[in-house]
């Protein structure tokens, strides 16, 4: 063992939103987060540093590497220093958290030179999440297919995988990314419950395997419960993508667009501000690099 591990996990996108249901359903795009763990020997002092966004919170990571070492009865033995480096824009509802918790969580167990099960891994991811009040349900269903990749329905409260399948398209995925953040520990989790018959209508769409008309009526949903701006998926569904609505709490927007569409959605995108960062759907699992 030398003491350091270098993993990384990919993004993912929302289908449903867990929030109003605590039942979700994501599916893995290629955008990345890497972490690389270096373990000390002072015990307890964790520091992190985010490279490609520096003044963002590191207390998941700091938690996910906390929650891994007392897993082997190791807390005592070791620090850590984590640097991770990701292309997921941080709290714009593109997963961000759900990849850095998997990336240091698998990158941790290398370090130490020890093993996990994938879902063991997940779950501690989860666990830090809760531990750094960045999640409202645990996220399972974004944590799910940040680590596995393709597409995942779950019970968030239980933790339980309904439904799970590889993506077979070949489709370009869309986000537009506004400039200002949002978290989704600051969402007004009361307000939300409102539209849980709503959501329960998209999250049975999923069910049936229509996954891209779960994700437009889950976005409509919630961009109209948060008062989020939901012009935006509607000029893209226009301009011909497959799918568009809000990803997570937004304010991120999603769109899911057949290769031939990709100009003329982005041209509908670039009427609004923000950034336009493209992506491919995932299918590949979390490894140690």
């Amino acid at each position: 063992m030398d003491g350091k591990a270098i993993a990384v996990a990919h993004g993912a996108a929302t289908i449903v939103n867990a929030i109003a249901l605590g039942k979700g359903a994501a599916f893995g795009v290629d955008l990345w987060t890497k972490a690389e763990v270096r373990l000390t020997n002072e015990p307890t002092i964790i520091t992190a540093e985010i490279t490609s966004d520096p003044n963002e919170n590191t207390l998941l990571i700091e938690k996910t590497v906390t929650r891994v070492l007392k897993k082997f009865r190791l807390e005592k033995n070791f620090g850590a220093k984590v640097k991770t480096n990701s292309t997921i824009p941080i709290a714009k509802g593109l997963k961000s958290s759900s990849a850095a918790a998997n990336a240091t969580a698998l990158a941790t167990t290398a370090a130490l030179g020890k093993n996990m099960s994938d879902l063991e891994i997940l779950n501690i991811g989860v666990e830090a999440a809760f531990d750094a009040k960045v999640t409202v349900t645990g996220a399972f269903d974004d944590a799910y297919a940040s680590y596995f990749g393709g597409t995942v329905i779950t019970d968030n409260i239980n933790r339980k995988i309904i439904k799970q399948k590889p993506l077979a398209e070949d489709l370009t995925i869309l986000f537009h990314v506004p400039n200002q953040k949002a978290y989704t520990a600051d969402s007004n989790v009361n307000r939300l419950k409102n539209i849980r018959p709503l959501v329960e209508i998209a999250y049975e769409k999923a069910l049936e395997g229509k996954i891209w008309e779960a994700l437009t009526l889950n976005g409509l949903i919630y961009s109209s419960a948060q008062n989020l701006n939901a012009t935006i998926a509607i000029d893209a569904l226009a301009a011909g993508a497959l799918a568009a609505g809000l990803c997570g709490k937004g304010p991120a927007v999603t769109t899911v667009v057949a290769n031939d569409k990709v100009d003329s959605v982005k041209a509908a995108l670039q009427n609004y501000k923000g950034e336009i960062v493209k992506a491919h759907l995932n299918n590949k699992k979390a490894t140690v690099l």
